[in-house]
């Protein structure tokens, strides 16, 4: 052998790479945006879905008020009426961290349809006005003699009388619209937001490597 052969491999790109990966990984606040935008898509996917699972139907109840305000649709998104909820959630990220809530005017309305729970209702007193014939003997629903006819504000012939309601509980059942179930103490994380979060980091790994 005449002797020994010198090789040089240039590793600058490679080099370049990593110091622009480092940077990136020591700040992932742009990570933490794309969990959060995740978490909100998520969220109005539930909206969307009307649960995922599916929430409990509305009460009867609920159902034949919203049918009479909405003049007879019989289409009812289930935590949709107003839409001040879905208004009320919004998100936030950090350096470290990434959010998700609703609140505002909202809040307590919030929790009580993510977690579900018990509302007690005070005793009140309520005016009723039937409708009256010109004789002023009540009028009878059609078909059933033994119901009175509720009277509006634009019916001249009515008789009015207070009642009074007791203090009674309305049950809510939990309707999770945000990306977890569960109590609030130990939330369990549905299935597409962990998807959705771990596509969040598969595209910042990704580009901080620069593919």
């Amino acid at each position: 052998m005449s002797g020994l052969i010198d090789i040089i491999i240039d590793i600058g790109d490679a080099v370049r790479r990593l110091d622009r990966a480092a940077a990136i990984l020591d700040n992932p606040a742009d990570l933490y945006r794309g969990i959060a935008q995740s978490l909100e898509s998520v969220t109005e996917g539930n909206f969307a879905a009307q649960g995922r699972p599916h929430w409990a139907p509305l009460a009867k109840s609920t159902l034949k008020e919203r049918t009479s305000r909405n003049k007879g649709s019989s289409t009812m998104m289930i935590l949709q009426d107003s839409g001040i909820l879905a208004a009320s959630v919004s998100s936030s990220y950090g350096a470290d961290f990434a959010l998700i809530g609703a609140g505002g005017a909202a809040s307590d309305y919030a929790a009580i349809q993510q977690f579900g729970g018990e509302i007690k209702r005070a005793a009140y007193s309520t005016k009723v006005r039937l409708r009256t014939d010109a004789k002023g003997n009540l009028l009878r629903q059609s078909g059933n003699p033994n119901l009175a006819v509720f009277a509006r504000d634009s019916h001249k012939r009515a008789r009015e009388s207070w009642h009074e309601v007791g203090e009674y509980s309305i049950k809510i059942p939990a309707r999770p619209y945000l990306p977890f179930s569960g109590p609030p103490d130990a939330p369990i994380l549905q299935p597409e937001a962990e998807t959705s979060i771990m596509d969040a980091v598969d595209r910042f790994l990704r580009g901080a490597f620069g593919q």
